[in-house]
């Protein structure tokens, strides 16, 4: 496999640390920046990841312009301490309510196209317990000093808790490893080369992440790659190493449930692209099976697989930003192979 995307569109968050030189070309260029943590439940972490962010990129170096909360519904104290140390706080439920109801981190990521204004939007979860403005301004330096970057994607070192204060380091990742890299080896072994393709820190331009649909769910991290690279290009993505993140791991019954929805998301791509030309359909529910008493009882989790559409198609948000839907003959479909996926026969 060829090499020069890993070699060319790799860098490292210590290419971008002259802040005040990104804060410069930013301004030049007339750009603004927004970014977004979706959360729920995140008393604990929300916190210390708004006082840094706001210190070192908005009052220290002014990168930022913008940072908002979207909410899934918390029941602990995250709107509090969000609205407490500076960040504008918003529920998801409230944003556009008359699309309906849905809950997910997708959800709250579509949503924060509609209610944020920066050119740039810059995604971070909201569990990281060793946050550092590298998060931020590691994804923002290639976005802003490079024209032809357009979506910048987060990897790193993710330890894994394997009891009480113990970390062991690459034990994280579990769910890329075995589902979704297995999965490009297969179909696209070119996307094998981005190390994190399920890492929850990513930034790209507005007029991207605007035309593509998402997933409410864990799907969203799939689709974006798949989305942005068939339509323009496996060139206009760039993955930036962060060195480590430290967040809160999931239980392998959460972990199963990420995965169905990561693999029903990939393979409605997939069918998408027609590479899954028989067969029998895809169902949306996944058994598992939990111990009670001397009895394995079973546990159904659906997931209808449902995606909001293209920002670009909601008449509220045309409106709002004064913008139009783009020329189909415009976009750069089928792009770096992904049209040529393999049909299995």
């Amino acid at each position: 496999m060829d090499d020069t995307w890993l070699k060319r569109n790799t860098f490292h968050y210590k290419d971008f640390q002259d802040i005040e030189r990104l804060v410069a070309v930013k301004e030049e260029r007339g750009l603004t920046i927004s970014v977004c943590l979706p959360t729920l439940n995140e008393e604990k972490t929300i916190g210390k990841e708004i006082v840094i962010l706001r210190s070192e990129l908005m009052t220290r170096f002014p990168l930022i312009d913008e940072l908002v909360v979207v909410d899934s519904g918390s029941t602990d104290r995250t709107g509090d301490v969000a609205r407490a140390f500076g960040a504008e706080f918003y529920r998801a439920d409230d944003i556009l309510p008359e699309l309906g109801l849905r809950r997910g981190k997708g959800e709250n990521l579509w949503k924060a196209l509609y209610i944020t204004r920066g050119d740039i939007i810059v995604y971070l979860d909201a569990d990281i317990k060793n946050i550092h403005h590298r998060f931020a301004y590691g994804l923002i330096g290639p976005l802003v000093l490079n024209d032809r970057i357009r979506y910048a994607k987060a990897f790193y070192d993710r330890p894994i808790a394997t009891g009480k204060n113990v970390m062991r380091p690459t034990g994280g990742g579990r769910v890329t490893e075995l589902v979704i890299r297995p999965l490009f080896s297969i179909y696209f072994p070119e996307l094998t080369q981005i190390l994190q393709p399920l890492s929850g820190e990513y930034a790209a331009y507005r007029d991207i992440l605007e035309q593509v649909p998402f997933p409410i769910g864990y799907g969203i991290e799939t689709s974006l790659i798949l989305d942005i690279c068939q339509r323009w290009g496996m060139d206009a993505i760039c993955q930036v190493d962060l060195e480590k993140r430290i967040h809160r791991n999931q239980d392998t019954k959460a972990l199963g449930k990420m995965a169905f929805v990561v693999m029903q998301t990939f393979f409605r791509r997939l069918n998408r692209l027609g590479a899954l030309t028989s067969g029998p359909p895809m169902h949306n529910q996944m058994i598992q099976y939990r111990l009670v008493g001397d009895a394995y009882v079973p546990e159904l989790f659906t997931c209808d697989g449902f995606e909001r559409p293209p920002m670009i198609d909601v008449p509220a948000y045309r409106s709002k930003f004064g913008r139009s839907r783009p020329a189909v003959e415009n976009a750069r479909e089928n792009v770096s192979g992904l049209d040529k996926a393999p049909s299995g026969d």
